[in-house]
């Protein structure tokens, strides 16, 4: 691609986060980003009025994309406002953490629905868009944990190691199109959710970081920018950015 200015950038899970990281990343380089969110919509909004002010054409659009049509929701109302779209960053992600002898058949269903069946929708959905416009860039946020073991997270590490899967899929079949189709994987971000670790344990994590810290969602955020931009010959790759937690 080259270069964002102008880009039509979707980022799912937007309002927070890593996700939040990414749109502001995306718009400050010149994208015309879509705030995507399910709940958290004075976040969503307060991420748009910022971007809007630093001259980013930036829109928000409540979506839950575990639902089917409420994903191809989102992708038709992009098309409609902008008339097309150029990158689609799947990053929404819930977690329900329990051992599997506590773990529901509901705790299961809801993460895999929003996890992994979620960046299925919504890729599905923007796939006309992406074929007749022969190009496209869409990248798929996972997780180390989709690699590793992590106790408690039987459901997360399901969904987060089929987007590995479904990564390669699309890019295989989508490359035809121009279309590239890559997975991020972060190890320990310091995200709201982190921060609610109690401090020991958060020292035992970094204590096996060999960088010696959290990664930062801006870290994320410049990994995705990076395949954007300088990914061109780049497809059905998965990104580690963990530190060196985790090396293949």
């Amino acid at each position: 691609m080259g270069s964002l200015e102008g880009a039509v950038v979707v980022v799912t899970g937007a309002a927070r986060g890593i996700g939040h990281a990414i749109a502001e990343e995306l718009g400050l380089a010149g994208a015309k980003v879509v705030v995507n969110y399910a709940k958290s919509k004075e976040a969503a909004e307060e991420l748009v009025t910022r971007l809007q002010q630093s001259g980013t054409e930036s829109i928000a659009i409540q979506a839950d994309v575990s639902d089917p049509e409420q994903a191809a929701r989102l992708i038709e109302e992009t098309f409609q406002r902008f008339g097309r779209i150029d990158v689609l960053v799947n990053n929404a992600c819930i977690n329900v953490d329990r051992s599997m002898k506590n773990l529901s058949t509901d705790d299961w269903n809801k993460v895999i629905q929003n996890d992994l069946n979620g960046s299925f929708y919504t890729v599905k959905a923007a796939l006309p868009y992406f074929m007749q416009q022969k190009s496209g860039k869409i990248i798929n946020i996972s997780s180390m944990n989709g690699q590793v073991a992590s106790f408690g997270q039987a459901n997360y590490t399901a969904a987060k190691a089929g987007i590995i899967g479904f990564t390669k899929t699309a890019a295989l079949e989508l490359a035809r199109s121009n279309v590239t189709v890559n997975a991020i994987c972060p190890g320990y971000i310091a995200t709201e959710m982190y921060e609610t670790i109690p401090e020991k344990t958060r020292e035992a994590i970094v204590a096996r970081i060999p960088l010696g810290r959290a990664g930062t969602p801006q870290d994320i955020a410049r990994g995705v920018r990076y395949l954007i931009v300088d990914g061109d010959y780049i497809t059905g790759a998965t990104l580690n950015i963990n530190g060196g937690a985790f090396m293949q």
